[in-house]
């Protein structure tokens, strides 16, 4: 018999792909107030299991939260939550509150939800149109993918900080190694045709190949579908 796929290894969940949330500073959510509130900027947190900074923020009842940190945020400035106003950096608003070209993160899809959107550093998207019959919000997501939200969605103003993280170079292997560890990620990867015939459909051969479609049954569990699957046509295409 052959060896589970990585990707059926990491489906199954065991700890080896589990992330460490042991680790993470807490949980990142947005207040529940149905009036204006502002916070002040208590200090910033380096987060492992995050790319972003997190940022501690004391509202006027004197409670806690964290969020994901925007650029050009100090130690000190105070930020709104809610509420209408100039989108300024920090601020948690509405995306129907929100000025249109202006960019946000940390995008709720559903309201009350939490955001679940553009969270990775550096990354932010941009408020397109409002649409008032519908009551919807159209966005342009990091990977230029055009998205409506609902109106009343939370979202945070600018970008996400932390933007120079992939500009330092990995110069040595071990250095990866450890920031692949501690996010759960595979380091190094193996292309299956490099493989063995036992690891991968696509492995053996003597060269460098990837094995035929019927490698891989119509009926395989989801993580052992790999390939051309009932694909129309396969190889070449003949010159006329």
């Amino acid at each position: 018999m052959g060896k589970r796929l990585i990707t059926q290894r990491r489906g199954s969940g065991n700890p080896r792909y589990r992330a460490l949330t042991h680790k993470a500073a807490g949980r990142v959510e947005y207040p529940k107030t149905e009036k204006p509130v502002n916070g002040q900027v208590e200090e910033f947190i380096n987060d492992s299991v995050r790319t972003a900074p997190l940022a501690k923020i004391i509202l006027e009842d004197f409670t806690k939260i964290l969020m994901i940190a925007p650029s050009n945020l100090s130690k000190g400035d105070w930020i709104q939550i809610g509420g209408e106003g100039e989108p300024q950096p920090g601020n948690i608003m509405m995306l129907g509150n929100i000025k249109e070209g202006s960019p946000v993160f940390n995008i709720e899809t559903e309201p009350g939800r939490g955001g679940k959107l553009v969270r990775a550093s550096g990354t932010a998207a941009y408020v397109i149109a409002h649409e008032k019959e519908t009551n919807t919000t159209q966005l342009k997501l990091p990977s230029k993918k055009m998205v409506k939200l609902k109106s009343n969605c939370m979202a945070t103003v600018g970008f996400v900080a932390g933007a120079g993280r992939v500009d330092k170079p990995f110069t040595r292997a071990g250095h990866k190694h450890y920031a692949k560890k501690t996010r759960r990620k595979l380091y190094p990867t193996v292309r299956g045709r490099a493989m063995n015939a036992v690891d991968h459909p696509y492995g053996g051969g003597r060269h460098p190949h990837v094995g035929r479609p019927t490698t891989t049954s119509r009926n395989a569990p989801p993580g052992r579908k790999v390939g051309h699957i009932a694909a129309k046509r396969t190889g070449l295409k003949k010159r006329k």
